[in-house]
């Protein structure tokens, strides 16, 4: 299958490089300069310097190029954060069949992925992959599950042939609102777990803060139309746990310095590459409140991002919240 990759970030780069031991595979690169280095040093040195990519895998920053490698029968894969996907879905060909990596609501819409090709590129045959991946242990080959989610099967399908191998498995689903949702909410519950974590609050706040957060992912998917029991699969509890725990989580490390006391605007400088969490913790509060979803943990994310109040005060506004029934 000839299959092309959007977007030369850690995760394009890392499944474009799995994909290439077994299909044709060209990743593209909006940078000129960055192409030109990745081609010449077979390493993408900003987001996997450790890691070399095969021979085979081709770069280039001519989109068309991209485009037409894939060819109508081919596979695209968007790996561009949320904020360039609906820009990205409008030049792609009518009829192409496209998954994205992208995660989280778009800002100002309020959008996730589905409804955004839904409005921007209706001719496309769209799905999300999603699912718990460290973008550095995919590229070493490292052993990952993930989940292709379409109403489309015969697009799921291409993308088991595309993808599915000895490292990484891919498992399909007719559920993408609630793939889309549990790839969204996680970054934020994750932020959440890094600041009791950074508190010091122990295990027992860390698996509360867990279940409870599902608990959150579960009640804004069913409010959107997604399946319960996808909450329990590989997007959803699978990618929680990933994110909220996972020592390679951007997500997890905002927490844990705002924890220490540093500045959000430091905190992103450190980091170097987005932590989604930060820029759609208020858009997934925005859509819950429009459609009357409590979403307790979430809201005191938004509150210590935006400075309303310590990461302290907010763990102290989730405890003395009035008791009730777990379900």
């Amino acid at each position: 299958m000839q299959i092309s990759v959007l977007g030369a970030g850690a995760w394009g780069t890392a499944l474009a490089a799995q994909a290439a031991t077994r299909h044709p595979t060209r990743l593209w690169a909006r940078d000129p300069a960055q192409a030109a280095a990745i081609a010449a040093s077979r390493r993408n040195a900003r987001y996997l310097a450790d890691v070399a990519l095969p021979d085979a895998l081709d770069i280039t920053d001519d989109l068309a190029a991209a485009l037409a490698h894939a060819g109508p029968d081919g596979l695209l894969i968007v790996a561009t954060p949320m904020a360039g996907l609906r820009e990205m879905l409008q030049r792609l060909p009518d009829g192409a069949a496209v998954l994205w990596l992208s995660k989280g609501f778009e800002a100002g819409s309020g959008r996730l992925g589905h409804e955004i090709a839904r409005e921007a590129a209706p001719g496309l045959r769209a799905g999300v992959l999603s699912g718990p991946s460290f973008a550095l242990e995919v590229a070493r080959g490292q052993p990952t599950a993930l989940v292709a989610a379409s109403q489309d099967a015969a697009l799921c399908q291409s993308a088991i042939t595309a993808l599915h191998g000895p490292t990484l498995r891919i498992y399909s689903s007719s559920d993408p609102v609630g793939v889309e949702v549990g790839g969204a909410v996680k970054n934020v519950l994750a932020i959440a777990t890094g600041l009791a974590d950074g508190l010091n609050l122990g295990l027992n706040a860390r698996a509360a803060l867990i279940t409870r957060g599902l608990a959150e992912m579960a009640r804004l998917g069913l409010a959107l139309g997604a399946r319960a029991d996808t909450f329990m699969g590989l997007s959803g509890l699978g990618d929680l746990v990933l994110t909220a725990t996972g020592d390679l989580s951007r997500n997890r490390r905002v927490g844990l310095l705002l924890a220490e006391g540093k500045t959000l605007e430091r905190i992103l400088v450190e980091l170097g590459h987005v932590s989604e969490g930060v820029y759609s913790a208020g858009t997934v509060l925005e859509r819950a409140t429009a459609l009357g979803v409590d979403m307790p943990i979430t809201r005191a994310v938004v509150g210590v991002l935006q400075g309303e109040f310590t990461p302290r005060e907010a763990v102290q506004a989730l405890m003395q919240r009035e008791a009730r029934a777990e379900s």
